[in-house]
């Protein structure tokens, strides 16, 4: 299923996964690959890919969605040492890479992409046994990125921040999986103070640690007059 947003053809392939593509056939990926979610693609037609922290980077699925002269945006935090899979460093992928930093502005051909904070509150419910965040300041971002005349918002592995709630925002991707950030009720209230044109809910389900009731969260964010859509082909279990 690929959702139709203002002239926007969007899709959400599982995970953090999702494409996007103008009118204009201008292409863009957020987070691709993990857990399977790209495993039978290889479209190679992304003219600018986006990552937003290391448990996101996936260079080989990087490779299947970017084209020969893509641009890739990348969190400069990305360090290989922080995960045990075997993925290329950021500067040896083959294309452009352009690292950026918390709060940074990117012109990419017909986008504009700017990067945000992402983390979890020290004193929240997202922390490891030891009482670390999964995701403490520093390790990532999110993404706002303007494209096809919309400005799209993917707030990466995050909490719900109080930056967030000064955007303007026409498509809000919800992190609606809960366990590593914001669950659907977080979410949802973020949904109702934005007042974007249209919700789609993405990262939940791809993996057990991820289930969320993405029909109640729609239920919940239509009820408080936010337009809100389902794309359920990201849904299906990878057995990670």
């Amino acid at each position: 299923m690929t959702i139709k947003h203002d002239g926007l053809r969007v899709t959400w392939f599982g995970y953090a996964t999702v494409r996007i593509e103008t009118p204009d056939g201008f292409v863009v990926y957020l987070d691709p690959g993990r857990y399977g979610v790209l495993d039978d693609y290889d479209a190679r037609d992304g003219d600018l890919v986006c990552t937003t922290h290391v448990h996101h980077y996936d260079s080989d699925a990087v490779e299947r969605v970017a084209k020969e002269d893509a641009t890739v945006v990348a969190y400069g935090g990305i360090e290989t040492d922080d995960t045990d899979r075997d993925v290329l460093p950021l500067d040896e992928l083959p294309y452009e890479v352009v690292t950026v930093g918390q709060e940074d502005r990117v012109a990419v051909g017909d986008a504009q992409v700017w990067s945000l904070p992402a983390f979890n509150h020290e004193d929240g419910p997202h922390l490891r046994d030891d009482g670390t965040p999964y995701h403490p300041k520093g390790f990532g971002v999110g993404f706002l990125v303007s494209v096809g005349g919309r400005t799209v918002f993917w707030p990466g592995d995050s909490d719900v921040l109080e930056g967030h709630r000064e955007l303007d925002v026409s498509l809000f991707l919800a992190n609606i999986g809960g366990s590593f950030a914001m669950d659907r009720h977080g979410a949802a209230d973020l949904a109702e103070e934005l007042d974007p044109d249209l919700v789609l809910p993405i990262h939940y389900d791809t993996f057990d640690a991820l289930e969320a009731d993405s029909g109640a969260f729609a239920a919940d964010v239509a009820g408080r007059e936010v337009p809100v859509v389902l794309d359920e082909r990201g849904v299906h279990r990878s057995g990670a």
